[in-house]
């Protein structure tokens, strides 16, 4: 049975291109119906796309085993983007009245106007996290009807490399792909469906090791106040290994088995602990997680390092929250609590909403709550909906050459194109957007004339015989 309702997401990280689709229920949980995905360890790196061919078959592969899961066609998706050039910046915008006022919405959207004019080199803004505003000498989140003269609006925008964005659009439109509303920060999305409103009010810091990256986010009183991607993730654990002469297949599967962040080798044992490969090699426990341990400890020492230059370290009341396929490495909370000595450090598995279906595929292994993120973030219908001819009750067929509006007819200023079989009309948007103009003026006019002449024949004939069959 075809599903006529659901949300469709889609996340490009380093490793995986992953589709999704589902539907919320009145309590708040998800209920999945379909899941795909596809390698794309070939053509995305760190989250950038560099093959946008590839990119994009991948995205088509992904849509059609969506649509054949769901039985139903896909009209939109929601997109996450992401990747390591994605970084927030601050920006203040000030405004001065001639006497003091009543602070309006359209004064507050002139502000909000002139903060995307930053110049940024190759740098597009994204979105844009408003803070606090100033006015006079108190701090509002929203201005709107408070009296004052001096108005400073405070803002977070969340940009990234021009070409990251671009990239990603020109996939999307090859692979033709309509995105739903807009392209949606995937950290945020994350941040939404992993944190509690708690966390997000007292002070939080938000960790997402990933493949190939690490994202450092940081809330404050509900609002985002500081977003970083680190170019260090899982993989680069991974790639260490290998220096053990192996391939990187092998060498993740021993991380994951046998990684320890905190490594400590029993003095009681006369034997040293090792682990046995398929070639039949030996490897020492305490080598492997001393190459584990050292790029571990680099990486944690790097994600501290932002929390302090967000200048907000001091301020996280609910601690820190590791979430990400990355985070799964054993005692890496520990080994973080080592480093930073914060007390309340946690690890998100999976996010805050219950979620139903496709339980084999979506474990709780913090690898799938961005994309669950960006599902939980959709709110509109993404099913394409089947267009039904219609016919007229008196059984005839109406050809309709009037143009809209009522406008006095004019001529005509294409052609049927050969072979296709359906007229394009002068100026009408085609796939690309872009209004078209082919063939000779008025032809179209001349071809149609005859047949529109024979059906009117044709239709007084059948009528008349009618009307002498009822006399």
């Amino acid at each position: 049975m075809a599903t006529t309702e659901f949300i469709a997401a889609i996340e490009l990280s380093s490793s995986k291109i992953s589709g999704i689709a589902g539907k919320k229920n009145s309590d708040g949980s998800i209920q999945v119906l379909a899941y795909a995905r596809e390698d794309a360890s070939q053509f995305i790196h760190k989250g950038i796309i560099y093959n946008i061919d590839k990119t994009a078959q991948a995205l088509t592969s992904i849509i059609n085993k969506l649509e054949s899961q769901l039985n139903s066609s896909i009209a939109k998706v929601y997109v996450g983007i992401g990747g390591q050039s994605l970084r927030t910046v601050k920006n203040v915008v000030s405004r001065t009245l001639n006497e003091e006022d009543i602070i309006s919405q359209k004064l507050v959207d002139s502000i909000c106007d002139e903060n995307l004019e930053i110049p940024l080199a190759d740098m597009s803004v994204l979105d844009v996290a408003p803070q606090e505003y100033k006015i006079d000498n108190n701090l509002q989140v929203d201005p709107v009807g408070v009296a004052g003269r001096h108005i400073t609006g405070q803002f977070l925008n969340i940009v990234a490399r021009a070409s990251l964005k671009k990239n990603l659009e020109h996939s999307l439109e090859q692979a033709k792909i309509e995105i739903a509303d807009d392209l949606v920060v995937a950290p945020v999305a994350l941040a939404n469906a992993v944190l509690t409103e708690n966390e997000m009010r007292s002070g939080c810091a938000l960790v997402d090791f990933g493949a190939d990256t690490t994202t450092v986010s940081v809330y404050k009183n509900n609002i985002l106040r500081y977003l970083s991607v680190l170019p260090l993730g899982g993989n680069t654990i991974t790639r260490d290994i290998t220096s053990l002469q192996m391939e990187e297949q092998d060498a993740e599967q021993l991380k994951l088995q046998y990684g320890d962040a905190l490594y400590e080798e029993t003095e009681s044992s006369d034997t040293p602990p090792v682990c046995t490969l398929d070639d039949g090699r030996t490897i020492e426990l305490a080598t492997l997680n001393n190459i584990i341990g050292a790029r571990a400890e680099e990486i944690l020492a790097n994600v501290w390092n932002q929390l302090q230059l967000s200048g907000y370290e001091d301020k996280l009341f609910a601690g820190v929250v590791f979430t990400g396929g990355g985070a799964n490495l054993k005692n890496l909370e520990q080994a973080f609590r080592k480093l930073s000595k914060v007390d309340k450090v946690k690890h998100m598995k999976f996010i805050s909403n219950t979620v139903h279906g496709y339980s084999d595929v979506l474990r709780k292994d913090g690898r799938h709550n961005t994309l669950l993120g960006l599902l939980s973030a959709g709110n509109e219908n993404c099913c394409k909906e089947e267009v039904k001819p219609t016919s007229d009750p008196s059984g005839q067929i109406n050809i309709d050459f009037k143009p809209e509006n009522n406008e006095p007819q004019k001529p005509d200023d294409t052609e049927k194109p050969a072979g296709t079989g359906k007229p394009t009309g002068a100026g009408k948007p085609t796939g690309t957007g872009k209004p078209t103009k082919t063939g000779t003026p008025g032809k179209s006019k001349r071809l149609l004339g005859p047949l529109v002449d024979l059906f009117g024949k044709l239709q007084e004939e059948v009528l008349g015989e009618g009307d002498d069959k009822m006399q």
